[in-house]
């Protein structure tokens, strides 16, 4: 059973936590946070130990996976220090918020011999899961258009969301998480067009993509952490072949609260039959991801995502900005 200890235990980080917890493949040692009081009162929520900084952690305690849970901008920072000290690492998304950061990250645990996974949860979530499952088997036939939706009001836990320079705005923070799933699905692309709305702060925080991938398949995807009032947390997958078209569709309350309650629909669409409920088992997301790459550490095998192919997303969202910045299509390089 691996050790692993949070670096960062705001709201992201408490999921992970509580994710950890409910595992019996890997422990939960130890939580760094800034903030004493809140640290402390985590440590103690979650039962294990606290440290004020990574340093101190690093000196003391033994453990096996760094689980890097803070602002975007701060990722570079913690990974690189984590293979320092020649822990593995599991990153929060966005990688970075630019390619050439996100390369010296990897690069950095690649001079050292750690493995590096950043924590794209949507692959793990189990109606994610059971498309690329049906995608595989064919079921859909050779692909004529993809749709895909992530909308929410902005955060309301933290304030660092609305800093472009922190979180790098919802194209990085929320999009990005189908991005990298379509990416997941059809592989390279050869160019991206993109319309956005832009706020104040300089992010931008309702993007709206189109996506030509290498292979063929065309894709649009919405994204946004701006619906106004009390719009729910939504998101929706439909995808349109020759034989079927699959389409999942989510709507939960406000900030992707009681998910537990949330309204979905699943359905199948084959050709010269009645439409066909999708039923979906698996575990939880979060527990999932984080189980699998203690796995590939402890079995020395590659993480489930590698880093190179999270460098590449981050080059997708690279194109997509520029896009949204100039108004013209950009190849992803």
């Amino acid at each position: 059973m691996k050790n692993i200890a949070i670096i960062g235990c705001g709201y992201i980080g408490k999921m992970h936590a509580a994710a950890i917890k409910k595992s019996n493949k890997v422990n939960l040692t130890a939580i760094v946070h800034s903030h004493e009081d809140a640290g402390k009162n985590a440590a103690e929520e979650f039962g294990c130990k606290y440290y004020a900084t990574a340093e101190e952690l690093f000196a003391r305690e033994p453990v096996d996976i760094v689980n890097v849970c803070l602002p975007s901008s701060l990722h570079e920072q913690y990974v690189v220090l984590a293979a320092k000290n020649n822990k593995h690492v599991i990153c929060e998304k966005p990688f970075s918020l630019s390619s050439v950061s996100a390369q010296r990250m990897k690069d950095a645990c690649d001079r050292a011999g750690v493995k590096l996974m950043i924590a794209q949860v949507l692959r793990w979530m189990p109606e994610f899961v059971k498309i690329k499952d049906v995608l595989d088997d064919g079921v859909a036939g050779n692909i004529h258009m993809v749709y895909s939706n992530r909308l929410a009001q902005h955060p309301n836990w933290t304030k660092w969301h609305r800093d472009v320079r922190i979180s790098g705005g919802g194209l990085f923070d929320i999009h990005l998480h189908d991005i990298d799933y379509l990416y997941s699905l059809f592989g390279k692309l050869e160019d991206v067009y993109a319309v956005g709305w832009k706020s104040s702060t300089g992010c931008w925080n309702h993007v709206i993509s189109t996506l030509k991938f290498k292979n063929g398949v065309k894709a649009v995807s919405e994204g946004s952490s701006e619906m106004i009032g009390d719009f729910p947390f939504s998101a929706s997958f439909r995808i349109t072949g020759d034989k079927a078209t699959i389409e999942y569709n989510l709507m939960a309350g406000f900030n992707i609260e009681n998910l537990e309650s949330a309204n979905t629909r699943f359905v199948l669409f084959e050709k010269d039959a009645k439409p066909k409920k999708i039923e979906v088992t698996g575990n939880e997301a979060f527990q999932a991801e984080i189980e699998d790459f203690a796995a590939a550490v402890e079995e020395n095998k590659p993480p489930p995502i590698l880093p190179e192919d999270s460098v590449y997303v981050i080059k997708i969202i690279e194109a997509l900005h520029a896009s949204l910045e100039s108004g013209e299509i950009r190849k992803v390089q």
